[in-house]
């Protein structure tokens, strides 16, 4: 828990999910806010998981092809600017486009996360680094959506969610740009007959 990896692998994982959670929990009210209809301002939330769900398996091929911490930088990136970008949205199609960027986003950077964990901490210890990195995450979850409605009632506005949210989110990417270099997996050698 006190090696180098671990201490990026949760500190990312943190951000990522103090960043995703506010505009997951107050898209919503927010869109209703700019006008939206409350039936339709729900779809929202309904498209960022359907586009959660194909970033899941996307970003896990890219990961697959690319190196899940090239990937894992990317998506962190793609998310912070989705996130900012709520601030310019008012409108029900922009906040679908919106949406289905961010969630695809924030769907696909989750299983890199324990394809990091497996390549730093191999098989035998991933539940138990999966789930002390889970359980920090889930202080970034809880960290969202009480920031995001605070700044809601200090401000009268959600832009500083949104704007906060970007931060936070760069903040990600600077952490997870400091993964040291996977350890190498020994490569099985054919002897030949």
């Amino acid at each position: 828990l006190r090696s180098v990896p671990f201490v990026v692998l949760a500190l990312a994982f943190f951000a990522c999910c103090a960043m995703h959670s506010g505009p997951i929990f107050h898209t919503i009210s927010y869109a209703i806010f700019c006008g939206v209809p409350p039936l339709a301002a729900v779809s929202i939330y309904s498209l960022e998981g359907l586009a959660g769900l194909g970033g899941r398996v996307l970003f896990g091929l890219l990961g697959d092809r690319y190196g899940a911490k090239r990937v894992l930088v990317a998506g962190l990136l793609l998310q912070a600017l989705a996130a900012g970008a709520f601030v310019f949205a008012t409108r029900l199609n922009e906040f679908y486009a919106v949406a289905f960027v961010f969630g695809l986003a924030y769907g696909g950077v989750m299983p890199l996360y324990a394809v990091l964990a497996r390549g730093y901490f191999g098989p035998a210890i991933m539940g138990g680094v999966i789930g002390a990195a889970s359980l920090i995450s889930s202080l970034g979850m809880a960290l969202g959506p009480l920031a995001g409605g605070w700044s809601f009632d200090a401000f009268g506005t959600y832009t500083w969610l949104y704007v906060g949210s970007f931060a936070v989110g760069l903040v990600a990417v600077a952490i997870a740009l400091a993964f040291p270099p996977l350890p190498r997996e020994p490569r099985a050698v054919v002897q030949p007959a």
